[in-house]
């Protein structure tokens, strides 16, 4: 049986739905680390935002939703560089306001950081404002192992 079908059997209300420290703790530190479970493969893919268009993305989510959750590496604008490169082949991923801490639950210790990123048409200075918004986790220090333990 397809995913989406799945998807489709279960009772009303029913969603992936985990919270940013759900996100970051036991999906994202695993990725990183290589510890990927069940739950990882049933409901995250991998994929290449820079080739992509955001109207593309619900068609390569594993299930229905009107949120969609991917894994994308970081580009990097300039090889040399920090900056990271959000533009694709029609527009750019522009950062809004400032970045969001994600705390431990249980030691109120930032374990990463959430950033809102808007969808522009075209290209800077003159890009056209759409719908469609990103948020983007990343570890604020992906070599120390969390100790935080999630029900």
């Amino acid at each position: 049986m397809d995913l989406r079908e799945i998807g489709a059997t279960l009772p009303p209300g029913f969603k992936f739905c985990p919270s940013d420290e759900e996100l970051i703790c036991h999906y994202l530190y695993n990725k990183i680390a290589n510890d990927e479970g069940l739950v990882l493969n049933f409901s995250l893919v991998e994929i290449d935002l820079h080739t992509c268009e955001p109207w593309q993305l619900p068609e390569m989510a594993k299930l229905n939703s009107s949120e969609w959750y991917f894994f994308s590496f970081r580009d990097r604008k300039y090889t040399t560089g920090f900056r990271a490169n959000r533009a694709t082949t029609s527009g750019y991923w522009k950062a809004t306001g400032k970045d969001r801490t994600v705390l431990d639950p249980q030691t109120c210790n930032v374990i990463g950081m959430r950033k809102t990123l808007v969808f522009y048409k075209n290209r800077a200075p003159n890009g056209i404002k759409t719908d469609w918004i990103m948020h983007e986790f990343r570890l604020e220090n992906p070599h120390i192992p969390l100790k935080v333990r999630l029900s």
